[in-house]
């Protein structure tokens, strides 16, 4: 094993999403079956409600089957000063039940509210300046990001990262740099997603060299370049170029994880590396995919 915590997976690859685009999604008990099946360490906590919110309860769940409670995805208002402070209440609820079954190592993971906005989540992977956020907005996503990171710090002791993620706000590799300029580096850290990031226009591994003090989570994303470029051309929405798709196994990606891997051992990266291969929900076959995933993942000596 290499000198990662392990490999997690994520509730998303099974269809469950933090924001809610309908059809029907497993119980949680058959995903944390099928990720102990597919050979995962550890799991994050998925959509609010998914998994249960007591203590005592998840603790046990997890117990039972050896796995570690790594992370929370929680998408927050960030982008929309009028509509105030949406999803931070349920922030702090995650992280005191993060740190009460997940331990010190694991963290917050934040994003703007991912499809809340018509034309972002239209021209999600072609998105161009002129549809970025105005200058009064920015200001108040560093507030209310970096205030949310400081809380969750003084309240829990974990760590806040920030998700790039497509069909919000932030999503090309400006927006990223922008943010983790008006953001505080040692209050709320970069979770590296690497087919978001891609899918907005962004090298993975520039991201990495870049900023490598300041990820503190990863997301192992495929992308099939082949398919998101029909999306682009075809102009597909966010929702389907899901479908369509783009974000692939990683054997069929054309990231280089052998290369983005050996980049965050370099930069001493000692956090979890957590599959994702985000899917509608009841599309495709999540077990057979993360069974995959993980062989691949294998072969990378991880």
């Amino acid at each position: 094993m290499s000198q990662f915590l392990g490999v997690a997976n994520a509730p998303c690859s099974w269809g469950v999403f933090d924001y809610d685009i309908g059809g029907d999604v497993p119980d949680f008990q058959v995903v944390l079956d099928e990720m102990v099946e597919a050979e995962y360490l550890g799991t994050e906590l998925g959509d609010a409600g998914f998994m249960p919110s007591d203590a005592d309860e998840l603790r046990a769940e997890l117990f039972d089957r050896d796995l570690q409670l790594v992370a929370s995805f929680v998408p927050v208002n960030l982008s929309t000063p009028e509509l105030g402070f949406i999803g931070d209440q349920q922030v702090f609820e995650n992280a005191k039940l993060l740190a009460e079954v997940g331990g010190p190592n694991a963290v917050i993971v934040i994003c703007d509210l991912p499809c809340s906005d018509p034309v972002r989540t239209e021209f999600a992977g072609r998105i161009q300046p002129e549809q970025t956020m105005s200058q009064d907005r920015w200001e108040f996503a560093a507030q209310t990001a970096n205030q949310i990171a400081n809380q969750v710090l003084d309240s829990t002791g974990l760590r806040t990262v920030y998700h790039p993620h497509c069909a919000t706000f932030v999503e090309t590799p400006q927006e990223v740099e922008f943010m983790m300029e008006v953001t505080h580096p040692h209050i709320l850290g970069l979770c590296l997603d690497t087919g978001h990031y891609s899918y907005g226009g962004g090298d993975p591994l520039q991201l990495v060299r870049r900023y490598a003090e300041r990820i503190w989570h990863v997301h192992y994303k495929g992308i099939n370049a082949n398919l998101a470029a029909e999306a682009r051309i075809r102009e597909m929405n966010y929702h389907q170029a899901i479908g369509h798709g783009v974000f692939s196994e990683l054997q069929e990606s054309h990231i280089d994880f052998a290369e983005i891997t050996e980049a965050l051992e370099d930069v001493g990266y000692d956090g979890w590396i957590v599959v994702e291969q985000a899917v509608n929900p009841g599309q495709g076959h999540p077990l057979e995919s993360a069974k995959r995933n993980r062989e691949f993942l294998k072969g990378l000596g991880i």
